[in-house]
């Protein structure tokens, strides 16, 4: 049997939810009418603007209360992670020490025109993140962080010459879409030089899943809640994958 889930506010399954958004139109009654009659052909009922502020002259921010009576069979839902299979960083070593006998050479950076090294660091920089240490702390590992802006080819390059096992690549950017554009070239690359099958490619950021960098020719994808045991465990596991195939 189905399990039907809705949203809950105040009472158990009322259909409560908050929205916020913008509309390019000015602040102001009109604007707040605007905002209400966009919700309700969005579909839901009840419709409250709470909130609106100005962003500019031209363009206004709103939050609404509204319900609705859809819900979703919560036992369909399977999740978008590659890291189901995780391990300790302990263990990561000891499974690299026994399947391949040698370091694993990670190679990443926040590619492109993106400047943000957030989420490259707190997988690759020994400290870590929320009491997971980085990549650099393992003792199986050889990991190179090249930081923020690195084109793609300079990227490519290094881990050429560093004899990479696995890139990593981080995009905190995601305005217009500009991070598709910035990975799918990656994998273009490497595919015109014919070495994606060469390195394990992981993609990660606030916005990037699983499904979306499997989409685009990556191994993996990891966003949201992702840590470097994750990463680490998915790459050791893929490499010995690719080790056995051989």
């Amino acid at each position: 049997m189905a399990r039907i889930v809705r949203p809950y506010g105040d009472t158990m399954d009322d259909g409560k939810v908050q929205l916020s958004f913008t509309l390019p139109v000015p602040e102001g009654p009109q604007g707040r009418e605007a905002a209400r009659l966009a919700v309700l052909g969005w579909g839901f009922k009840d419709c409250e603007v709470v909130h609106s502020d100005a962003i500019s002259d031209d363009f206004s921010f709103y939050v609404a209360y509204a319900s609705t009576d859809k819900g979703v069979d919560y036992d369909s839902a399977r999740p978008d992670a590659a890291a189901e299979t995780s391990m300790s960083m302990d263990e990561i070593d000891e499974f690299i020490r026994e399947r391949l006998g040698r370091k694993v050479v990670i190679v990443g950076a926040c590619t492109g025109f993106d400047a943000h090294t957030v989420g490259i660091d707190a997988i690759m920089n020994m400290k870590g993140y929320n009491h997971h240490y980085g990549l650099e702390r393992y003792r199986m590992v050889e990991a190179h962080n090249l930081g923020a802006q690195v084109p793609n080819e300079r990227l490519i390059e290094y881990a050429e010459k560093a004899g990479a096992d696995a890139l990593l690549v981080s995009q905190v950017v995601t305005q217009k879409d500009v991070h598709i554009g910035n990975l799918t070239e990656l994998i273009e690359l490497l595919e015109a030089k014919g070495e994606r099958g060469r390195f394990v490619c992981v993609a990660g950021g606030p916005r990037i899943g699983n499904k979306l960098a499997v989409e685009l020719g990556f191994d993996a994808g990891f966003g949201r809640g992702s840590y470097a045991n994750d990463v680490a465990a998915f790459v050791a596991k893929k490499i010995v994958e690719k080790k056995k195939a051989r």
